[in-house]
């Protein structure tokens, strides 16, 4: 029986949920050699330019992708959660063109790339699952560009809530009853191209809406529909049917 509290587990959970595997693929996922590393959080795990020979693995914990502009101003990109493959595309991309960042304190594995890309090319399954989880996540970044660019705050903040929800629901993270957001203020406006002051005014409207209610960093969603309804929230984009 698979081992929860084995660190590739939540990679062939996920991979699983992608694409279908049989026991051979599972079986040579969770032979994959790899080194954990406890960090702390807002530990940069990968800086833009760097050329990684390791892909890494979340196996516990919350993290994200970034691009810094030369004022210093930083945009996220994405957020992760557990089983996550944070660089997969340095499987075929040699120079990293984002940073990654952990959020709270993570644990995670380091793959050898040239072990991971090797198990792809020979395990038709595995290479399909990877190849479909890197589309899910162009997918996932084009809905954040109509995110940004074309929505209201709130609209932005109930929809990256959805997101999230749906996304943790999936990794048996949580689900929209009760949920823990980690993610600061100043993250989320990181993430919306809002202020902290606008974060929290959108939060407190769809705290007056009926919509959730919050202690601080534990949530819970009152009305789903309604949420998803403000959010103009359609869960197609994650693509979680495989």
């Amino acid at each position: 029986m698979a081992d929860p509290n084995a660190p590739l587990y939540w990679l062939t959970s996920k991979l699983e949920r992608i694409s279908p595997l049989d026991k051979e693929d599972i079986d040579r996922v969770a032979a994959l050699s790899f080194k954990i590393e406890r960090v702390p959080r807002f530990r940069r795990l990968v800086r833009e330019g760097d050329v990684p020979d390791q892909c890494c693995l979340l196996a516990s914990g919350y993290a994200c992708r970034y691009k810094e502009a030369s004022n210093g101003a930083r945009q996220i990109v994405s957020f992760h959660l557990r089983g996550d493959l944070l660089d997969i595309q340095h499987l075929l991309l040699a120079r990293a063109d984002h940073s990654l960042e952990t959020i709270t304190p993570a644990t995670v594995a380091w793959i050898p790339k040239s072990e991971l890309l090797r198990l792809a090319w020979e395990r038709p399954n595995v290479g399909k699952a990877l190849w479909r989880d890197s589309l899910v996540d162009a997918s996932i970044f084009r809905e954040w560009v109509l995110n940004v660019g074309r929505r209201d705050a709130k609209t932005r903040i109930a929809h990256m809530l959805c997101e999230f929800v749906a996304r943790c629901q999936a990794a048996e993270l949580g689900s929209a009853d009760r949920f823990e957001f980690p993610m600061t203020q100043e993250q989320v406006g990181d993430a919306t191209g809002m202020t902290s002051v606008h974060v929290n005014r959108s939060l407190k409207a769809l705290d007056g809406d009926g919509a959730i209610e919050r202690d601080r960093n534990r949530f819970k969603v009152l009305d789903w529909q309604q949420l998803c309804s403000i959010a103009d929230f359609d869960p197609a984009y994650l693509h979680a049917a495989a």
